[in-house]
Protein backbone atom coordinates (compact mmCIF):
# COMPACT_ATOMS: atom_id res chain seq x y z
CA UNK A 1 0.00 0.00 0.00
CA UNK A 2 1.46 3.69 -1.00
CA UNK A 3 0.23 6.88 0.71
CA UNK A 4 -0.12 10.31 -0.65
CA UNK A 5 -0.60 13.08 2.15
CA UNK A 6 -1.80 16.08 0.44
CA UNK A 7 0.21 19.22 1.36
CA UNK A 8 -0.18 22.07 -1.61
CA UNK A 9 -2.14 24.18 0.32
CA UNK A 10 -0.75 27.94 1.31
CA UNK A 11 -3.27 28.23 4.14
CA UNK A 12 -3.89 32.04 3.79
CA UNK A 13 -6.58 31.91 6.73
CA UNK A 14 -3.76 30.86 9.45
CA UNK A 15 -1.36 34.19 8.27
CA UNK A 16 1.38 35.16 9.30
CA UNK A 17 2.12 31.45 10.97
CA UNK A 18 1.52 30.01 7.59
CA UNK A 19 3.31 33.05 5.88
CA UNK A 20 7.07 30.87 6.01
CA UNK A 21 6.10 28.08 6.98
CA UNK A 22 3.59 25.21 5.70
CA UNK A 23 0.43 24.23 7.49
CA UNK A 24 1.32 20.47 7.96
CA UNK A 25 4.86 21.15 9.44
CA UNK A 26 3.88 23.70 12.53
CA UNK A 27 3.68 22.25 16.21
CA UNK A 28 1.32 20.85 18.07
CA UNK A 29 1.89 19.17 21.50
CA UNK A 30 5.56 19.74 20.32
CA UNK A 31 5.66 18.38 17.23
CA UNK A 32 4.76 19.00 13.32
CA UNK A 33 1.36 18.26 12.75
CA UNK A 34 2.61 15.98 9.89
CA UNK A 35 4.13 13.35 12.46
CA UNK A 36 0.80 13.15 13.87
CA UNK A 37 -0.61 12.13 10.75
CA UNK A 38 2.41 9.69 10.18
CA UNK A 39 2.46 8.09 14.04
CA UNK A 40 -1.27 7.00 13.40
CA UNK A 41 0.03 5.89 9.79
CA UNK A 42 3.00 3.77 11.32
CA UNK A 43 0.86 0.49 12.58
CA UNK A 44 -0.56 -0.29 9.11
CA UNK A 45 0.86 -3.34 7.79
CA UNK A 46 2.55 -3.65 4.22
CA UNK A 47 2.93 0.35 4.12
CA UNK A 48 6.09 0.84 2.07
CA UNK A 49 5.77 4.13 0.22
CA UNK A 50 4.70 7.84 1.30
CA UNK A 51 4.19 10.76 -0.99
CA UNK A 52 4.12 13.87 0.25
CA UNK A 53 2.72 16.59 -2.20
CA UNK A 54 3.33 19.95 -1.83
CA UNK A 55 4.54 23.17 -4.14
CA UNK A 56 6.79 25.08 -5.31
CA UNK A 57 7.11 27.80 -2.09
CA UNK A 58 7.47 24.74 0.63
CA UNK A 59 8.89 22.25 -1.37
CA UNK A 60 12.12 22.71 0.53
CA UNK A 61 10.25 22.89 4.05
CA UNK A 62 9.31 19.41 3.45
CA UNK A 63 12.67 17.92 1.65
CA UNK A 64 14.56 19.46 4.90
CA UNK A 65 12.05 18.09 7.42
CA UNK A 66 11.67 14.90 5.91
CA UNK A 67 15.82 14.35 5.36
CA UNK A 68 15.74 14.94 9.93
CA UNK A 69 12.60 12.64 9.84
CA UNK A 70 14.20 10.07 8.25
CA UNK A 71 17.09 9.64 9.71
CA UNK A 72 14.96 8.74 13.02
CA UNK A 73 12.63 6.48 11.17
CA UNK A 74 13.43 4.40 8.31
CA UNK A 75 10.30 2.18 8.04
CA UNK A 76 9.30 3.44 4.84
CA UNK A 77 10.29 5.97 1.95
CA UNK A 78 9.30 9.45 1.95
CA UNK A 79 9.35 10.86 -1.31
CA UNK A 80 8.39 14.79 -1.46
CA UNK A 81 7.09 15.87 -4.59
CA UNK A 82 7.30 19.69 -5.81
CA UNK A 83 3.61 20.08 -8.18
CA UNK A 84 5.67 22.77 -9.16
CA UNK A 85 2.79 26.25 -8.31
CA UNK A 86 3.34 28.84 -6.60
CA UNK A 87 0.23 30.67 -5.39
CA UNK A 88 -3.37 30.09 -4.90
CA UNK A 89 -4.02 31.53 -8.12
CA UNK A 90 -1.98 29.21 -10.38
CA UNK A 91 -2.65 25.73 -7.24
CA UNK A 92 -3.73 22.41 -8.98
CA UNK A 93 -6.06 21.69 -6.58
CA UNK A 94 -6.55 18.63 -4.59
CA UNK A 95 -7.76 16.07 -7.06
CA UNK A 96 -4.84 18.01 -9.36
CA UNK A 97 -2.36 16.65 -7.09
CA UNK A 98 -3.82 13.37 -6.64
CA UNK A 99 -3.79 13.04 -11.00
CA UNK A 100 -0.46 14.91 -10.55
CA UNK A 101 1.72 12.32 -8.71
CA UNK A 102 0.04 9.20 -9.94
CA UNK A 103 0.85 10.19 -13.13
CA UNK A 104 4.38 10.83 -12.12
CA UNK A 105 5.13 8.54 -9.89
CA UNK A 106 3.32 5.70 -11.49
CA UNK A 107 1.14 4.58 -8.69
CA UNK A 108 -0.06 1.13 -9.81
CA UNK A 109 -0.57 -0.23 -5.89
CA UNK A 110 -3.29 0.44 -3.72
CA UNK A 111 -3.53 3.88 -2.17
CA UNK A 112 -4.67 5.85 0.93
CA UNK A 113 -5.13 9.32 0.58
CA UNK A 114 -4.40 12.29 3.41
CA UNK A 115 -4.76 15.72 4.15
CA UNK A 116 -1.46 16.60 5.64
CA UNK A 117 -3.64 19.32 8.25
CA UNK A 118 -5.97 16.46 8.61
CA UNK A 119 -5.21 15.15 12.95
CA UNK A 120 -6.54 12.15 14.38
CA UNK A 121 -5.76 10.57 18.28
CA UNK A 122 -6.11 7.07 16.70
CA UNK A 123 -4.55 4.97 14.56
CA UNK A 124 -5.91 4.79 11.27
CA UNK A 125 -4.68 0.94 11.21
CA UNK A 126 -8.67 0.02 10.83
CA UNK A 127 -9.27 2.28 8.68
CA UNK A 128 -6.49 0.84 6.04
CA UNK A 129 -7.54 -3.22 6.97
CA UNK A 130 -11.51 -2.25 6.64
CA UNK A 131 -10.31 -0.82 2.95
CA UNK A 132 -8.39 -4.52 2.00
CA UNK A 133 -11.37 -6.10 3.49
CA UNK A 134 -13.88 -4.31 1.19
CA UNK A 135 -11.43 -4.64 -1.54
CA UNK A 136 -13.42 -1.27 -2.72
CA UNK A 137 -12.97 2.49 -2.19
CA UNK A 138 -13.40 3.57 1.22
CA UNK A 139 -14.17 7.32 2.68
CA UNK A 140 -13.87 8.22 6.18
CA UNK A 141 -16.69 9.80 8.08
CA UNK A 142 -16.88 12.05 10.96
CA UNK A 143 -19.63 13.75 13.13
CA UNK A 144 -19.30 17.15 13.65
CA UNK A 145 -22.54 17.55 15.97
CA UNK A 146 -24.26 20.15 14.11
CA UNK A 147 -26.15 20.70 10.60
CA UNK A 148 -24.56 24.34 10.19
CA UNK A 149 -20.93 23.09 10.44
CA UNK A 150 -21.48 20.62 7.57
CA UNK A 151 -22.35 23.27 4.84
CA UNK A 152 -18.85 24.19 4.89
CA UNK A 153 -17.98 20.27 4.52
CA UNK A 154 -20.09 17.65 2.62
CA UNK A 155 -23.43 15.47 3.04
CA UNK A 156 -23.64 11.85 3.40
CA UNK A 157 -26.04 9.37 3.28
CA UNK A 158 -25.64 5.50 3.14
CA UNK A 159 -27.14 2.28 3.18
CA UNK A 160 -27.13 -0.53 5.73
CA UNK A 161 -23.77 -1.53 4.63
CA UNK A 162 -22.28 1.51 4.84
CA UNK A 163 -21.93 2.07 1.15
CA UNK A 164 -23.18 5.36 -0.06
CA UNK A 165 -26.28 6.58 -1.90
CA UNK A 166 -25.71 10.20 -1.82
CA UNK A 167 -22.73 12.68 -1.65
CA UNK A 168 -22.72 16.16 -1.99
CA UNK A 169 -20.00 18.85 -1.46
CA UNK A 170 -21.17 21.97 0.65
CA UNK A 171 -24.75 21.49 1.12
CA UNK A 172 -27.41 24.32 1.74
CA UNK A 173 -29.51 22.54 3.12
CA UNK A 174 -28.25 18.83 4.88
CA UNK A 175 -29.72 16.27 6.93
CA UNK A 176 -27.25 14.62 9.07
CA UNK A 177 -24.29 15.68 10.80
CA UNK A 178 -21.93 12.93 9.88
CA UNK A 179 -19.39 14.34 6.77
CA UNK A 180 -16.72 12.84 4.64
CA UNK A 181 -12.97 13.73 5.63
CA UNK A 182 -10.01 14.13 3.72
CA UNK A 183 -8.92 10.44 4.43
CA UNK A 184 -9.65 8.06 1.39
CA UNK A 185 -8.71 4.43 0.90
CA UNK A 186 -8.52 3.59 -3.13
CA UNK A 187 -7.94 0.41 -4.45
CA UNK A 188 -5.81 0.29 -7.41
CA UNK A 189 -7.82 -0.23 -10.39
CA UNK A 190 -9.98 2.88 -8.79
CA UNK A 191 -6.40 4.88 -8.84
CA UNK A 192 -6.69 4.65 -12.68
CA UNK A 193 -10.08 6.02 -12.38
CA UNK A 194 -8.34 9.54 -11.35
CA UNK A 195 -7.03 10.06 -14.81
CA UNK A 196 -10.91 9.66 -16.42
CA UNK A 197 -12.23 12.22 -13.97
CA UNK A 198 -9.21 15.17 -14.50
CA UNK A 199 -10.16 13.90 -18.92
CA UNK A 200 -13.52 14.78 -18.54
CA UNK A 201 -12.63 17.80 -17.05
CA UNK A 202 -14.26 17.66 -13.68
CA UNK A 203 -13.55 20.33 -10.71
CA UNK A 204 -9.86 19.20 -9.68
CA UNK A 205 -10.01 21.04 -6.09
CA UNK A 206 -11.77 19.78 -2.84
CA UNK A 207 -10.92 16.10 -3.03
CA UNK A 208 -14.77 15.07 -2.07
CA UNK A 209 -15.57 15.97 -5.76
CA UNK A 210 -13.77 12.30 -6.64
CA UNK A 211 -16.38 10.60 -4.20
CA UNK A 212 -19.06 12.41 -5.52
CA UNK A 213 -18.06 11.58 -8.96
CA UNK A 214 -17.17 8.02 -8.38
CA UNK A 215 -20.20 6.46 -5.98
CA UNK A 216 -22.36 6.43 -8.88
CA UNK A 217 -20.42 4.44 -11.02
CA UNK A 218 -18.35 1.64 -7.90
CA UNK A 219 -19.47 1.21 -5.10
CA UNK A 220 -17.75 3.15 -2.14
CA UNK A 221 -18.31 2.73 1.48
CA UNK A 222 -17.46 5.09 4.52
CA UNK A 223 -15.80 4.24 8.03
CA UNK A 224 -16.34 6.07 11.09
CA UNK A 225 -13.12 7.36 12.61
CA UNK A 226 -12.62 6.60 16.33
CA UNK A 227 -11.97 9.42 18.97
CA UNK A 228 -11.29 12.79 17.69
CA UNK A 229 -10.47 14.41 14.54
CA UNK A 230 -9.42 18.09 13.73
CA UNK A 231 -9.46 19.72 10.76
CA UNK A 232 -6.55 22.78 11.40
CA UNK A 233 -8.33 25.66 9.44
CA UNK A 234 -8.06 28.11 12.12
CA UNK A 235 -6.05 29.86 14.52
CA UNK A 236 -8.83 28.77 17.32
CA UNK A 237 -9.05 24.83 15.57
CA UNK A 238 -4.52 25.13 15.74
CA UNK A 239 -4.94 26.06 19.64
CA UNK A 240 -7.58 23.38 20.79
CA UNK A 241 -5.53 20.90 18.88
CA UNK A 242 -2.42 22.05 20.82
CA UNK A 243 -4.63 21.80 23.65
CA UNK A 244 -6.00 18.13 23.56
CA UNK A 245 -3.00 16.69 22.33
CA UNK A 246 -0.62 18.05 24.82
CA UNK A 247 -3.03 17.44 27.67
CA UNK A 248 -2.83 13.81 26.10
CA UNK A 249 0.61 13.63 26.09
CA UNK A 250 1.19 14.65 29.47
CA UNK A 251 -0.90 11.45 31.09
Amino acid sequence: MQVLILAAGYATRLYPLTLNQPKPLLPVAGKPMLEHVLDNLSTIPDLHDIFIVTNNKFAGHFETWAKEYGTHHSSYRIKVINDGSTSDTDKLGAIGDIHFVIQREKLNDDLLVIAGDNLFNRSLEGFAAYGLQKKASVLALYDVGDLESIKKYNSVTTDAEGRITFFEEKPKNPTSTRTGIALYYYPAEIVKLVETYIKEGNNPDQPGRFVQWLYPRVPVYTWDVPGTWFDIGSKETLDEANRIFSKAASK
